[in-house]
């Protein structure tokens, strides 16, 4: 199989390891067929992301997309987080093997779920922030686009 330089860099490096104390909001996503656990911190402020650590436990790729989807979200409101999207965390990566894609995906929920718990603890709507899809049947093909 072979990864991208990017993929690698982070699987090796992972930026933003570890937690956030008191986060505004966690997200934990995970599908224990495949082993793969994501576990997403972040601090909020003035509705921008300031922050943002992660645990994962899994494959080099779950760590390299964790790893890459905190470097995208940090310094974004949370209107332009809301748009980290699984392609957009692979695009940064300069792609990962077609096997490995639902990595991404997983990435991009931890996200999302992280961000619908700031939402709920703050009592906020956020337009276009969905709630997180049950997490036991991860192996859907994201529709492309």
């Amino acid at each position: 199989m072979q990864y991208s330089e990017k993929v690698m860099d982070h699987f090796m490096n992972p930026r933003n390891v570890g937690e956030i104390e008191d986060a505004s909001g966690v997200g934990t996503v995970g599908n224990a067929k495949c082993g793969d656990i994501m576990k997403v911190y972040l601090k909020i402020e003035d509705n921008v992301v300031k922050d943002a650590k992660f645990k994962t436990f899994g494959c080099g790729a779950a760590v390299a997309t964790s790893s890459m989807a905190t470097e995208l979200i940090i310094g974004k409101t949370i209107e332009e987080a809301l748009k980290i999207t699984n392609k957009s965390v692979m695009e940064a990566l300069d792609g990962l093997p077609p096997v490995k894609v639902h990595c991404s995906c997983l990435a991009e929920e931890a996200l999302q779920s992280a961000l619908w718990d700031y939402a709920q603890k703050n009592n906020l709507t956020i337009e276009g922030l969905e709630p997180p899809k049950d997490s036991d049947h991860h192996h859907h093909i994201p529709n492309e686009e």
